[in-house]
């Protein structure tokens, strides 16, 4: 039935599977993705949108790779939003509404339509080594495929345990049964696993509400999209809403709270911090009175909406009850109710940078196996499982992003080095190089890394080249060009900005605060300029931000450049921090099971402090 030896065996076809299976694939290694229902291939199992806060410059960075979904995002989106734009560029972030069905179909096709991809449908229920190496997995059906490399992205199934209020059963994912077998495996071979928990709200029917009594939602006037590659832009897109809940709906909510799962004792895990549910919000911030519910439709062409917000594992009449007293939702009609979920996961300590695990070699993890949530998050550790498992059968060296290069990179070396014992979700606050790391940028970032492996084609390469040319050709005019205090002072006094006495460079008047492009565009000299060369909105972007943010953006370089030199001091396999009698006791023991590759690796390690860095240093040498 199958190939004697695939290179690379991908389990599981959700966000992170799909990219690992891609990945894989188009760098040229013969690939299976085993899943145990190919018709949920890419699904969006809670909310029906890509992006967001720092998980957008996640889909960029994926995109500048070489990944999918950002073009997948884009052909299926229904409303695009750049959050965050009144604030600094390394904020803003990019965020879509998806079309959920259309979102997974358009992955399904994009994986058939990629060579060297195979696909089997049945549960994966054990892994098959030989002498601390996968060679292979085993299906429920007692099946041996053979494999040189194995990535698991198991997501939420692995013991999958669904509650709604006092009812608890096994599965996956609503209607999904849970995959068996291969914790109690790995945990046999050595590997430490735990619980989490997650959760989503309840599915409505949009015929039955009231959207006049909630706050219109749109997308922007002039939609962005994700990828770099042409792809389409949107031409209409759908509304959103927001409502509120209201006291009254708490009190309704509170009458269920002695049967709720996570607060008499059956739920044990720990959920999502940034992410609680309705009463988990209501019993936290017990002092308001309110939060805020998003109403977000599933589709062009379905009623079923989404409740973003609402998330809950309360009982379903408690549910329907509270429900049914939020503004817009008297009328409200369920098409499933809302559910928490307990699922198996491994702490990211026990893998290295390349997402392959320590105790066995050439199998790697990736998603919410290694205890983060989000498509994003699950979709960078996929791609990047992918790259190196193929490089791993290949004999080449490991690819792996630093923190001063990618959010991917700080993703990774947080799982890493710190670990986590909730649900991990990027945010901008977690990047120390936050002005380095920008959704506008992720191409030229990235693209040139990833076609040096391969991954990444010609065409992506050349276009990002051409941006990068033309955006530093109009850097140039700007450093180049003068201009009079006739042509540039009646703008800086519609700006509130002090006039200039004497004829000075373009760069330093449009670094200024106040002054944006659109202003400089009223200088016939620029905008005869951009016409001319046929600068489009991304350069023109990409030059704004370069001009008016580059002292900044060089300190942030100056910075990374420093903590480099730690990152280029490599720690020797196997070495013995036992004899560094100077180390403290929790230095000594945190270094051991972890297993630092550098200096600055180690010093990221929580427990680990500057003067413990300080005697590995001298021991060093350095």
């Amino acid at each position: 039935m199958f190939e004697k030896e695939y290179d690379v065996i991908v389990v599981g076809g959700g966000h992170a599977g799909a990219e690992a299976a891609a990945a894989a694939a188009n760098m040229g290694s013969k690939t299976l993705l085993v899943t145990m229902n190919l018709q949920t291939i890419g699904q969006m199992s809670c909310n029906p949108a890509m992006g967001g806060i720092a998980k957008g410059q996640i889909v960029r960075e994926i995109d500048a790779l070489g990944g999918y979904s950002g073009l997948i995002t884009d052909r299926s989106a229904i409303q695009f939003k750049m959050l965050n734009k009144s604030k600094g560029p390394a904020m803003w972030s990019p965020r879509a509404q998806n079309d959920r069905m259309r979102f997974a179909e358009e992955w399904r096709l994009a994986l058939e339509r990629t060579p060297n991809v195979d696909f089997y449908q049945e549960m994966v229920s054990g892994l098959l080594v030989e002498d601390s190496k996968i060679i292979g997995v085993r299906t429920s059906l007692g099946i041996d495929i053979k494999g040189k490399t194995v990535v698991l992205t198991n997501g939420t199934f692995l013991n999958g345990l669904i509650h709604i209020g006092e009812k608890q059963f096994g599965g996956g994912r609503a209607g999904e049964k849970a995959a068996t077998g291969i914790t109690e495996q790995l945990t046999d071979f050595g590997f430490d696993s735990g619980r989490m928990k997650t959760g989503t709200p309840p599915r409505v029917d949009g015929r039955s509400l009231d959207y006049s009594k909630m706050i219109l939602q749109p997308g922007d006037q002039n939609p962005e999209k994700f990828s770099y590659l042409e792809s389409p832009l949107l031409t209409s897109q759908r509304d959103c809403h927001m409502t509120h809940t209201s006291a009254l709906v708490h009190d309704l909510l509170r009458e269920g709270f002695d049967r709720s799962p996570m607060f008499n004792g059956r739920i044990k895990s720990i959920g999502p911090r940034y992410c609680p549910s309705i009463e988990d919000k209501i019993n936290r911030f017990a002092d308001k009175d309110s939060h805020q519910i998003f109403v977000e439709p599933e589709g062009w062409d379905t009623v079923e909406v989404y409740v973003n917000g609402f998330s809950t594992s309360l009982p379903e009449d408690i549910q329907y009850k509270a429900l049914k007293s939020v503004v817009g939702f008297e009328n409200v009609k369920f098409f499933r109710a809302g559910y928490a979920i307990e699922y198996d996961y491994f702490p990211p300590t026990q893998l290295k940078h390349t997402l392959e695990t320590k105790l066995i070699s050439n199998l790697y993890f990736a998603g919410q196996i290694n205890g983060t949530t989000g498509y994003e998050e699950a979709a960078a550790q996929g791609i990047m499982a992918g790259i190196n498992a193929h490089l791993k059968t290949n004999e080449k060296d490991p690819f792996i992003l630093n923190r001063d290069e990618a959010y991917i990179g700080v993703l990774i070396d947080d799982l890493i080095t710190k670990g986590t014992e909730e649900p991990y979700r990027m945010f901008t606050s977690r990047a120390e190089y936050r002005t380095l790391l920008r959704q506008d940028n992720a191409d030229l970032r990235l693209t040139p890394r990833s076609y040096a492996i391969g991954l990444a084609s010609e065409l992506r390469l050349k276009r990002m080249e051409e941006k990068q040319s033309k955006s530093d050709a109009l850097i140039n005019f700007f450093r180049q060009t003068s201009v009079t205090p006739e042509d540039i002072n009646p703008i800086l006094e519609s700006v509130a900005s002090a006039p200039v006495k004497q004829s000075d460079k373009m760069f330093k008047v449009f670094s200024r605060p106040n002054v944006t492009m659109d202003h400089m565009m009223q200088l016939e000299t620029v905008s005869g300029y951009i016409t001319e060369q046929e600068f489009d909105r991304e350069v023109m972007e990409q030059a704004e931000i370069q001009v008016k943010y580059s002292g900044y953006i060089q300190k942030e370089k100056n910075n990374a450049d420093k903590l480099q030199r730690l990152e280029n001091i490599k720690i020797p396999d196997n070495f013995d921090y036992g004899k560094l009698k100077s180390l403290s006791f929790e230095a000594r023991e945190k270094l051991n099971s972890i297993r630092p590759v550098t200096i600055s690796q180690a010093s990221r390690i929580s427990g680990v402090s500057p003067s413990d860095i300080s005697v590995m240093l001298v021991y060093m040498g350095r």
